[in-house]
């Protein structure tokens, strides 16, 4: 490990996203609130430790960057970019504490969404576009948008890029890594950029357009209102944020091909259907459900409600339209196992990733089938491509370790008072981005009265997810930080 080369890197991508807080204070400042001075001192803060992470660094070549300092980058960078972010919220007294503040940070930048406020529309504009704001950053990467700005850390950059675009196979889509994350952002700026658009037609301001555009698009679910996207009670709106979760939860690979006219690709994609699959199925359960328990009276209204739900929850999105807690307790019980499954490889969605899913699902057949035909060569196939062991052990350890966590850390939340059904769901929707859960964290409710220290377990919970765990836990490994 090369201290320096870390240090440099991480000087450059804390100035990008300390610079971003401009946008906050050019809300501020329109709209001529306190917030603006707050924003500007957090900005100075966030420039000030990137001038000394430089001068810390000044001689090393990020040319120079390997594997063991790609991981530490990416797992830093992220910690640094949600203590700069967490000072908005703690200078202008959004939240009382530095630890809701941080929390607050980490769900934004990690497309959580889990809140710890309890009055939304009392803070002002600039801090609200900053909350949000910090969630359309971290939706398609810090570093896939260092990437794309910063051309001298192309070289070497595909480390990085690894280490934090999830999915377990991060796809380049040309051979140089700036033009790949510079391909990726444009793709997402064209959604955002759409979606905005057909919210403002909609009846929403620039504002709520924008921030919801956030929200959506980086599967992220903060939302300027306290009754999330609920409050707007309008079917249209409530489609046009279903259809763009849906589309922010599929890989952007697919979406930079539809662009160029290759519209047949979704269906080509193996992940994809799976995707669809899924979201079709537990719209209709959920639907069904609703119908026969007589939540709601028309079909409409079933499909609409459960629609919304079900996307938001597999993309891991969070926005809410229905308070389903007080959904059939079946109807609640599918909504978690969706939890788990979370979005596509390459999206901006967070879980395990169906393609992770689908693949364990094709080695337990596989498995079932040898025990039938014990002569017969069964491998696991998809997409037509048989999948390698290497592969194959990769999604099996990933899927032992994001369970043997999600075990620990309720365990840890249930030994801080939490009831079981709130311990238990507020890791299942941290450790997959959520935002949302059951009981005290309920759609309805927040994270506010989780105690300081579950809120500090919480946090990594956001970034183990984000990260995929391993970039994270490496930190923890002693051969990592070993010359």
């Amino acid at each position: 490990m090369r201290p320096a080369i870390v240090a440099k890197v991480l000087s450059l991508i804390t100035t990008v996203v300390s610079l971003f807080l401009l946008w906050g204070m050019a809300w501020a400042a329109w709209d001529g609130s306190s917030d603006l001075l707050d924003l500007g001192a957090s900005l100075g803060v966030g420039l000030a430790i990137s001038g000394v992470l430089f001068c810390l660094g000044r001689d090393a070549k990020a040319s120079d960057l390997g594997p063991r300092e790609a991981f530490a980058v990416v797992s830093l960078s992220w910690i640094l970019c949600s203590a700069i972010g967490a000072l908005p919220f703690y200078l202008h007294g959004s939240v009382s504490t530095y630890t809701d503040a941080f929390f607050k940070a980490m769900s934004g930048f990690t497309t959580t969404g889990a809140s710890v406020l309890t009055n939304i529309e009392a803070n002002s504009r600039g801090i609200l576009f900053w909350r949000s704001l910090t969630h359309w950053l971290g939706g398609m990467g810090i570093i896939v948008l260092s990437l794309a700005i910063l051309p001298f850390l192309g070289v070497g950059g595909m480390q990085l890029f690894k280490a934090e675009v999830p999915g377990p196979v991060p796809e380049k889509l040309t051979p140089r890594i700036q033009q790949t994350a510079l391909l990726l952002w444009g793709v997402y700026v064209i959604l955002s950029v759409a979606e905005t658009i057909l919210l403002l037609f909609a009846g929403m301001s620039l504002f709520e357009a924008l921030t919801h555009t956030f929200g959506t698009m980086a599967t992220g679910g903060f939302s300027p209102k306290s009754l999330s996207v609920g409050f707007y009670r309008s079917p249209f709106v409530d489609w046009i944020i279903t259809a763009f979760m849906f589309l922010a939860g599929a890989n952007f690979t697919l979406h930079y091909f539809a662009l160029r006219g290759r519209l047949s690709i979704f269906w080509k994609d193996e992940e994809f259907r799976f995707y669809a699959l899924v979201a079709l199925l537990g719209t209709a359960t959920i639907m069904t459900v609703l119908l026969a328990g007589k939540t709601y009276a028309s079909l409409s209204d079933a499909l609409r409600y459960s629609a919304f739900q079900v996307v938001s929850i597999l993309t891991t999105t969070g926005f809410v339209t229905a308070d389903f807690e007080r959904w059939p307790a079946y109807a609640q019980l599918l909504l978690l196992v969706l939890m788990f499954i979370g979005g596509c490889a390459g999206s901006t969605g967070g879980g395990m990733k169906n393609i992770r899913v689908l693949l364990l699902a094709r080695q337990a057949k596989a498995e079932i089938l040898r025990l039938l035909h014990p002569r017969a060569v069964i491998v696991p196939r998809v997409g037509g491509k048989v999948v390698e062991r290497e592969a194959m052990n990769s999604v099996a350890v990933f899927f032992f370790v994001y369970m043997t966590l999600f075990v620990g850390a309720s365990l840890v939340m249930a030994g801080m008072g939490l009831d079981l059904v709130s311990a238990i769901s507020s890791v299942a929707a941290t450790l997959g981005n959520i935002g949302p859960g059951l009981g005290i964290v309920g759609p309805m409710d927040n994270y506010a009265a989780v105690p300081q220290a579950g809120k500090w377990v919480l946090s990594l919970c956001m970034l183990l997810g984000r990260l995929e765990l391993f970039t994270v836990l490496m930190l923890f490994v002693p051969g990592t930080w070993r010359k």
